[in-house]
């Protein structure tokens, strides 16, 4: 699918890619969805599908934070404040201890559809011109930086499965 350049791409986009997604993390058994068989964000670690999941809700959650702060007048650090662009392993992580606590795999799967459900009404109270027409973050649309943040994980998130050996195992 290419690069959505309209409000009805975006939802196209994610609708599909998400779906995707939750076909492949439906698959896994709780009991295995907690096993550390998945290449981490950060080079050289190994994580979970319950963190690959923690890592997609907190990015949603974040694209939801910068909104609101917008919406209240407050000035967003992007990406996430303590971090910078660079640092994306360290959030990698803090996402994963963010939802950590979380210890039974159907309630996060919950948790990332009502994720992605407010992620969808997020970008249904935009129009074509908000999301597209203009850039919003350096030079960057607000469209694209919501894409950038849960279209294409989630995209990538289904790719990991390609190569993870958690379905074939088991």
């Amino acid at each position: 699918m290419a690069v959505p350049e309209n409000k009805q791409q975006l939802l196209l986009a994610m609708d599909k890619n998400f779906n995707l997604l939750m076909k492949k993390l439906r698959l896994i058994p709780h009991q295995y969805a907690f096993l550390q068989e998945l290449e981490g964000h950060a080079k050289n670690t190994r994580m979970s599908v319950t963190q690959l999941v923690s890592y997609l809700i907190g990015w949603g959650e974040l694209v939801l934070s910068w909104h609101e702060k917008e919406r209240q007048g407050i000035h967003i650090d992007f990406p996430e404040t303590g971090y910078q662009w660079n640092q994306l392993g360290l959030l990698a992580q803090k996402f994963y201890q963010d939802y950590a606590d979380i210890r039974d795999y159907a309630v996060l799967l919950h948790k990332l559809q009502q994720n992605k459900d407010a992620l969808v009404a997020l970008i249904e109270s935009f129009d074509d011109q908000q999301l597209y027409a203009q850039t919003w973050y350096g030079k960057w649309t607000r469209g694209r930086m919501i894409q950038f943040n849960t279209a294409s994980p989630y995209k990538n998130a289904v790719a990991w499965f390609k190569h993870a050996q958690i379905l074939q195992n088991h």
